[in-house]
């Protein structure tokens, strides 16, 4: 089974795609990115699993009337289109964006998420992160960049621009990410943390921090591993280890 559905739901337009059956597995892909990408991840579907995958705010087909993009925007967005869908409970995966999502999905309701994988998640932004981000500009984008980026979002070069310019306000945000020890205890989803040792955005400590909080984690640092360190080469090695961490419990 192959769907592909738009939802209206909190003031904006998700377009999502559901496949297979079995227990609800989730895949929230990352910043300037869509649910296409976990296509260089997963084959086209899971066994045993009933895999949704949405474009999240912004991103892809969805679109964002707002104007304005948070992650615990994201995350509300998320718990509507499950409830939507008529799901319960979950398990899920999330890069970067959608890992920083899954951390306020998995505190606003944490007896939805039954098991997640987070990778290059953090709970703040440190100092090296609001710099890099503050170059976040869609007008420094070369040609390729820009013809990748038009592939994935299809609502016009304007999306982009202003796709660009929320993630780069990010910057200024103290409160969107704000995860102290405390809070993180409160997770009760067995949690894998993938995080590479070389994340120019994220320093390897935070990782250590959000393994410490959350009562029922596993960390893996990936060697040599930059940001998202899962495509590629190391695509078969982070399938096999999530999904055994995921069928674990």
């Amino acid at each position: 089974m192959h769907t592909a559905q738009k939802f209206e739901l909190n003031g904006m337009e998700m377009y999502c795609e559901v496949r297979g059956d079995g227990e609800p597995l989730v895949l929230l892909h990352g910043g300037t990115g869509a649910g296409s990408d976990w296509r260089y991840v997963f084959d086209e579907s899971l066994e045993g699993y009933r895999t949704i995958v949405p474009d999240l705010r912004s991103h892809g087909r969805s679109t964002n009337p707002s104007g304005t993009l948070t992650f615990r925007q994201v995350a509300s967005d998320v718990l509507a289109l499950m409830d939507r869908l008529g799901v319960e409970r979950f398990k899920a995966i999330g890069m970067s964006l959608g890992a920083k999502a899954l951390l306020h999905v998995a505190t606003a309701q944490p007896a939805r998420v039954d098991a997640m994988v987070l990778v290059s998640a953090t709970p703040y932004f440190p100092p090296q992160a609001r710099a890099i981000m503050a170059q976040t500009n869609a007008d420094t984008l070369t040609e390729a960049e820009w013809k990748v980026l038009r592939q994935k979002h299809v609502h016009g070069d304007e999306q982009i621009r202003a796709l660009h310019a929320q993630l780069r306000a990010l910057k200024d945000s103290y409160d969107d990410m704000n995860f102290t020890p405390p809070y993180l205890s409160t997770i009760t989803a067995r949690t894998l943390i993938v995080h590479g040792d070389r994340d120019p955005l994220y320093p390897v400590n935070l990782a250590i921090e959000m393994y410490t909080a959350i009562p029922r984690a596993a960390l893996w640092i990936v060697p040599n591993g930059g940001h998202v360190p899962l495509f590629g080469p190391m695509a078969p090695r982070f399938r096999e280890t999530a999904l055994e961490f995921l069928r674990a419990g």
